[in-house]
C-alpha cells in the first residue's frame, strides 16, 4: 500500500517568477521518497537496511535555496538531452543549432536552464505523482515545442519507477559492490565526449559484468573513477542492467530500464565544498549515479542509437529502481 502526501516546500525567488514549490511524499512499508515539483527532484529516498532501519540514500539539501543555487544536478530529471553534446552543436535537416555551453566546450544536461531548474505542474496519482511542462520552441537553443511528462510511482515490490538520477549517499562508496550488464562502453576524450568507438569491456577495468568492490577495483585498474556510458543490450523491453550491494547495511538496489545506455558516475567532481543535508559535506567519491539514458552526443554520431524526435513522434522510456535487503 502506497500513500501520497503533498505539502509546501518553498517559494521560488521573485526573479524566477515566485511560484510555489511543492513536495510530494510517497511512502510504503519499505521505501519513503520525497519529490519536488522543482526539477522533478528526488530530495529524499529512505530505504530499510537488514535490521529494518530507514536511512536516506540520496544527496541533496534541506531547503529549496540549496536546489536553486548551482549544484551537480542532485536528484533531478535533466533535459532536453541528458549528458553531453560536443561543442553544444548539431545539425538537423540542414540547419545548424547552437546550444548553451555549460560544461567546458560542451553542453551538458540541457544547458544553462534545463528541466532540472524549472517548475513543473503536478498531478497526484493513487500511488505516485506525474509532472508536466511544455518546453517551448527555442528553449536553450533546441528546436520545436516539446510536451514532457515525468511519472514517479512507488510499487509494493520495494521499487520506484521513473527515470531519475540516483545517488547513493555514504562517507564514500568504496565498500559498495556493483555490477553492470554491459559488454561494451564508450571511451571518451579529455572533455568527456565519446570518441565514437564502441569498445569491449573484456579485459579492462570497465568489465563490471561480475560484481566488483568499487574501492579495490579502482585501485587495481588505477582509475580515478567512472564517468562513462555503458552500452546496454538493445530493445524496448524491461531488463536488469545494474545491481548494487552494500554489505555493511545489507541494502541492494537493482536498476531495470528500457533505455539503451547507462552512465556510471562515481562523484569524481565532488570536493567537499557543498553543504548538504544536516550540514554534511560531500567529498570526492562519496556518491555514485546510475543514469539511464541514450548514448552521449548521439545527435552527432549516426552509428549511435537515434536520439532525434520528429514532429508527432513520442519518446517513452521507463526505469525501475528496486530496493531490497540481503
Amino acid at each position: 500500500m502506497t500513500t501520497v502526501r503533498r505539502e509546501a516546500f518553498g517559494r521560488m525567488p521573485p526573479e524566477e517568477g515566485g511560484g510555489e514549490v511543492e513536495k510530494f511524499v510517497l511512502q510504503s512499508d519499505s521505501v519513503r521518497v520525497e519529490i519536488l515539483s522543482f526539477g522533478c527532484i528526488i530530495a529524499t529516498l529512505e530505504t530499510k537496511d537488514r535490521d529494518g532501519r530507514f536511512s536516506d540514500v540520496v544527496l541533496g539539501f534541506d531547503t529549496l535555496e540549496g536546489y536553486t543555487r548551482k549544484h551537480p544536478f542532485f536528484g533531478a530529471v535533466v533535459g532536453r538531452v541528458a549528458n553531453r553534446i560536443a561543442k553544444g552543436r548539431f545539425t538537423l535537416d540542414g540547419k545548424e543549432y547552437q546550444l548553451f555551453l555549460n560544461n567546458g566546450p560542451n553542453s551538458l544536461h540541457g544547458g544553462a536552464k534545463g528541466f532540472d531548474k524549472v517548475l513543473w505542474s503536478p498531478q497526484v496519482l493513487p500511488n505516485g505523482v506525474r509532472f508536466f511542462r511544455l518546453s517551448p520552441d527555442g528553449e536553450e537553443g533546441y528546436p520545436g515545442d516539446l510536451k514532457v511528462w515525468v511519472t514517479y510511482t512507488l510499487m509494493p515490490a520495494r521499487g520506484i519507477a521513473a527515470f531519475p538520477i540516483l545517488l547513493q549517499g555514504s562517507r564514500d562508496v568504496y565498500d559498495h559492490e556493483i555490477s553492470i550488464e554491459a559488454d561494451s562502453y564508450l571511451p571518451v576524450d579529455d572533455t568527456k565526449i565519446p570518441t565514437g568507438e564502441v569498445a569491449t569491456v573484456q579485459g579492462t577495468g570497465f568489465d563490471l559484468r561480475q560484481p566488483v568492490e568499487l574501492g579495490k577495483h579502482l585501485q587495481k585498474f588505477h582509475l580515478d573513477g567512472f564517468d562513462h556510458n555503458f552500452c546496454l543490450h538493445q530493445g524496448q523491453d524491461r531488463r536488469l542492467v545494474a545491481r548494487v550491494f552494500h554489505p555493511p547495511s545489507g541494502r541492494t538496489m537493482e536498476v531495470h530500464t528500457t533505455q539503451p545506455g547507462i552512465q556510471f558516475y562515481t562523484g569524481n567532481n565532488l570536493d567537499g565544498s557543498l553543504k548538504g543535508k544536516g550540514a554534511a559535506t560531500y567529498p570526492k567519491h562519496s556518491a555514485f549515479c546510475l543514469e539511464t539514458q541514450n548514448w552521449p552526443d548521439a545527435v552527432n554520431k549516426p552509428h549511435f542509437p537515434n536520439v532525434l524526435l520528429h514532429p508527432g513522434e513520442e519518446y517513452n522510456h521507463t526505469t525501475w529502481l528496486v530496493f531490497n535487503t540481503a
